[in-house]
């Protein structure tokens, strides 16, 4: 029986100028596509900025900048948050982006690529595990993580060492599959009781 292609949100969290995100955004959707179940929607938030300030109700103009990103979070059956770690924790345009939607995290399983200096990122996904709980996401144990990550990656952008990232990585898109298979078939069953 061939199961169903998995529709993967890859978001680039960092919208610094001269981040790294989407060097690690394009080789794990490289990477995601290899795997062969997934169908890999990009979504960076340089390019798809969401509003900083929340409110109860978007107005005109929050409503314009959600309505490049809320389809495409809406349209997925799973996210990999690409993030790195900033003072102990996540970027803020990442946090925005997970306080301005609710449904579209609603029983959907989310994966981690963190970067970072010693840590690799690693506190930064710890800080997000809670999140998303909040917004009944589920989380997957396996990581990717990248410490001294100026270092494990070449001039062309590929790792220099891709053993043991490509492995980490395939480890992760499986139990991603396993949850998003899951998931999918128990909405399908009946609504998620929020």
């Amino acid at each position: 029986m061939t199961q169903p292609g998995i529709r993967l949100a890859l978001v680039v969290g960092s919208t610094r100028e001269g981040r790294f995100g989407p060097t690690v955004a394009r080789w794990f959707a490289r990477r995601a596509e290899q795997f062969g179940r997934y169908d890999v929607d990009v979504v960076d938030l340089v390019e798809t900025p969401v509003p900083a300030d929340l409110t109860g109700r978007p107005g005109p103009t929050e409503q314009r900048a959600l309505a490049a990103v809320t389809p495409r979070l809406a349209a997925a059956d799973a996210f990999v948050l690409v993030t790195p770690e900033y003072n102990h924790s996540f970027p803020g345009a990442l946090k925005n982006l997970i306080d301005w939607h609710s449904v579209e995290w609603h029983a959907r399983p989310v994966g981690f690529v963190s970067y970072g200096g010693l840590s690799g990122g690693l506190r930064a996904v710890e800080q997000l595990r809670p999140v998303l709980a909040e917004v009944h996401a589920v989380t997957v144990r396996e990581t990717v993580s990248f410490h001294g990550f100026w270092d494990r990656f070449g001039a062309d952008g590929e790792p220099t060492d891709p053993g043991p990232c490509n492995a980490a990585a395939d480890k992760l898109l499986a139990q991603l599959a396993w949850w998003s298979d899951a998931l999918r078939e128990a909405r399908a069953r009946s609504p998620y009781p929020v």
